[in-house]
């Protein structure tokens, strides 16, 4: 037995007895520790908030494979883990399970596709087409980049239990930057005689424009057969278009509504700012500048903004497809009321 004298005077005893209890404690809770339980509530805002907050941390995009898959490989053996392993660690290997590896598929993600690349990737590629937005070349530019950089997010991000199939990506990825490209390059035509606060705000318009396109268009397969359904146990009960679109639309208002605070307060901000002469001394670091704010802007909005509604969809069977419902009907009865289904990031 070991013996542990706290002097209450002394703050560092203190705090070191503490440490002590708490690494304590988890090794002795780590008999009942469910690993693929969530650790907040998925059913709340902020219990989904939390989780986002923690899986899309922009800091694991540094780590290495061999990091992220020994990661995976203390996630995978839960049930018999090593001698030592302390909760914290386990969390902490959840973590990086979770904002590398894909839920479905268990298969690492590439890294510019995951969420927590959002961050760095989307500040520089927002902040640049939010400055260089006066001429054509440069709007074509980063219009392309960018939904270059969201069409390879999307394709990470499905649901990977719908193959796509090379022509249907290629498809998909010509038809949204087309529709970025056209909207932008049109509205920034339009609007050479309009407030100069109003060409500001092209790039998000083709953005959201875009993104209408982008998400069902790289994801048309599931649209198509339908994504798998199950009940609350995991148990398969079939394909469902219904919940396809369902799962789509939610993500399509996610991503939209991750731009667009930055999108839309920036360009006012600048558009104040550039009219002080410090700021026209200066016009050299405003691209810069504009990177930075859309990274603050970011940083909260990724998360914030996949915490609008569960990953793990819910949806009434009464509202399923006439075949599948009855399909459901005829083997369960009336005890599966509700089926369940990953909706993609």
């Amino acid at each position: 037995m070991i013996t542990i004298a706290v002097e209450h005077e002394s703050p560092t005893h203190l705090d070191v007895y503490k440490r002590f209890s708490k690494m304590a404690g988890d090794a002795v809770d780590l008999t009942k520790f469910n690993i693929d339980a969530p650790r907040w509530d998925q059913s709340t805002f902020m219990g989904r908030l939390k989780h986002f907050f923690n899986i899309t941390d922009p800091r694991t995009v540094v780590l290495s494979n061999a990091s992220l898959d020994k990661a995976k490989d203390l996630v995978d053996r839960a049930g018999t883990l090593p001698p030592g392993t302390t909760r914290e660690q386990l969390l902490y290997a959840k973590k990086l399970y979770d904002s590398a590896f894909h839920p479905d598929s268990g298969e690492r993600m590439n890294l510019i596709g995951r969420m927590s690349f959002q961050v760095p990737g989307g500040m520089a590629i927002t902040g640049f087409m939010l400055q260089f937005y006066r001429t054509v070349p440069a709007v074509v530019f980063w219009q392309w980049v960018n939904q270059s950089f969201n069409a390879l997010v999307n394709y990470t991000n499905r649901n990977a239990a719908s193959p796509i199939s090379a022509t249907q990506i290629g498809v998909a990825y010509l038809t949204a930057t087309s529709t970025a490209l056209a909207t932008a390059v049109g509205l920034n035509l339009y609007t050479k005689k309009a407030p100069p606060l109003l060409a500001r705000w092209v790039p998000f318009v083709a953005v959201a424009a875009a993104n209408c396109v982008n998400i069902p268009m790289m994801r048309q397969q599931e649209i198509i057969s339908g994504i798998a359904v199950t009940d609350e146990n995991e148990n398969k009960l079939g394909e469902s278009r219904i919940a396809a679109v369902k799962g789509i639309t939610q993500v399509v208002i996610s991503r939209v509504t991750m731009a667009a605070p930055g999108m839309i307060i920036l360009p006012i901000l600048m558009e104040k700012l550039e009219k002080y002469p410090f700021m026209q001394r200066i016009k050299f670091l405003h691209a810069p500048l504009q990177v930075m704010l859309v990274g603050c802007f970011l940083i909260f909005m990724v998360p914030a903004a996949c915490s609008l509604f569960p990953q793990r969809c819910c949806m009434a069977t009464s509202k399923l497809e006439p075949e599948l419902r009855d399909s459901i009907t005829t083997k369960y009865g009336d005890k599966v009321k509700y089926v369940y289904f990953n909706k993609g990031l």
